[in-house]
């Protein structure tokens, strides 16, 4: 083993592509139980390791040296060999840091709120005191400070989450109400799966600013190949061509995993437009409706006419919650699915959501068990069309042929990811 990561489990890690965008192809994942720790240090066969859940504290005792920043932080998440010499350092308090500036949020002089107690706790209460917070309160389930206290922490100013509450598959969940803190001017999740994470979904409603997990992977993965390569640590600035290099693959890899989300009035050109996208794209293509009728081997009118609309929309909500587990897709919606914050916010876990547009007079009343004349048509446009708005990242006026409209929603898909193109 060249360079790698260790831990228990690893399940599906980013490390192997973040260290390949970052010019390393041979890094192995390697899942050690408990009892082989000793023996794989003791053994000293590689050159760099990464270390994550369960053993960044386990490794201290084997380092030889630990660098200001493990000392700093009280854990070890990559260590060098240098001619049979372990030095241990922390990256993930640099990576923390690079997405909070990213985010346009500073700690100093500032009442941070870190909650949990674990690992990813340690480093932001170390980064918070590094940078001159005004104060540090850590939160967790049986601790000093417990989140029934929350409501009382009126001095809030930023709140970072250090616990994997919120994260794939329980996205639904979040660690705590951000409308409780009056003063809250910016959130931090450490949580990258989903994307966008119910605690900063809230963030974004309350005009806060939220950090990206995804980023402090990136920007810690970094820090942790120049290590591997030779260097020596530091923390790269924002508009230094290292930190450039960050973003560059942050945003590359959030684009592969974002769903195109299309949202609009039936017969708008969803469908359409979405399969066109998904072939110019190389995605999956998937029609929410579509997917009803194969579950339930029944049209939509029939299911409207056997179930009413509450069991459609049952069904429907089971469906965008499955969806909102996969990534990477094209997903056209019924035109009603947006009406519920439930799927609103399924779909925005992992969505970019792209508002489809077409006149009024183009619309199509066949077949369609809610619209089925004109004048229907028209009151739903007026109800549907403040709810669409609000939530789409971006809109489309679907004038022309599904070729040109599916371009014009790359187009915006890419430049909304400052145009990195897979």
């Amino acid at each position: 083993m060249r360079v790698g990561l260790i831990g228990n489990p690893l399940g599906h890690s980013f490390s192997p592509r973040l260290h390949r965008d970052f010019g390393t192809a041979d890094y192995e994942l390697r899942p050690l139980l408990p009892d082989r720790l000793a023996p794989f240090f003791a053994a000293r066969e590689f050159e760099g390791i990464n270390v994550t859940i369960p053993y960044k504290r386990d490794v201290i005792p084997f380092m030889d040296e630990l660098h200001p920043s493990a000392v700093m932080c009280g854990a070890v998440n990559t260590v060098v060999n240098r001619d049979g010499r372990l030095t241990g350092y922390n990256t993930d308090i640099y990576g923390m840091h690079f997405a909070l500036r990213f985010a346009g949020i500073t700690l100093a002089g500032r009442h941070v709120v870190v909650l949990g107690s674990g690992g990813t706790s340690h480093t932001a209460c170390a980064l918070a005191k590094r940078e001159g917070a005004a104060s540090v309160t850590v939160v967790s389930r049986s601790g000093e400070v417990t989140y029934d206290s929350l409501p009382s922490l009126t001095n809030t100013e930023v709140v970072i989450n250090a616990t994997p509450v919120g994260m794939f598959p329980n996205i639904a969940a979040s660690p705590a109400d951000l409308s409780m803190f009056p003063r809250l001017v910016g959130v931090f999740d450490a949580v990258f799966n989903p994307l966008h994470t119910r605690f900063s979904q809230q963030a974004k409603e309350l005009g806060v600013p939220a950090g990206n997990g995804l980023l402090m992977l990136t920007a810690q993965a970094k820090v942790a190949n120049n290590l591997f390569r030779g260097g020596d640590y530091s923390e790269p600035a924002e508009d230094s061509a290292d930190g450039k290099e960050i973003v560059r693959v942050m945003r590359t890899i959030a684009a592969e995993l974002t769903d195109i989300v299309l949202i609009g009035m039936p017969s708008s050109g969803k469908t359409t437009v979405g399969r066109t996208l998904a072939e110019m794209l190389g995605r999956t293509f998937v029609d929410t409706d579509t997917e009803i009728e194969t579950r339930e081997g029944m049209s939509i009118p029939d299911i409207f006419a056997t179930f009413g609309e509450e069991g459609f929309r049952a069904r429907e909500r089971a469906v965008i919650a499955s969806l909102s587990t996969e990534t990477g897709l094209v997903i056209a919606t019924g035109g009603g699915a947006p009406l519920s914050e439930v799927n609103r916010r399924n779909l925005a876990a992992d969505g970019f959501t792209v508002l489809v547009r077409r006149d009024l007079d183009s619309l199509s009343t066949e077949g369609r068990p809610l619209s089925r004349d004109r004048e229907t048509l028209a009151r739903m446009e007026k109800e549907r069309m403040p709810v669409y708005t609000a939530f789409a990242d971006a809109e489309v006026v679907n004038d022309g042929t599904p070729e040109s409209c599916a371009m014009r929603i790359k187009e915006l898909f890419y430049e909304n990811f400052g145009d990195q193109r897979s």
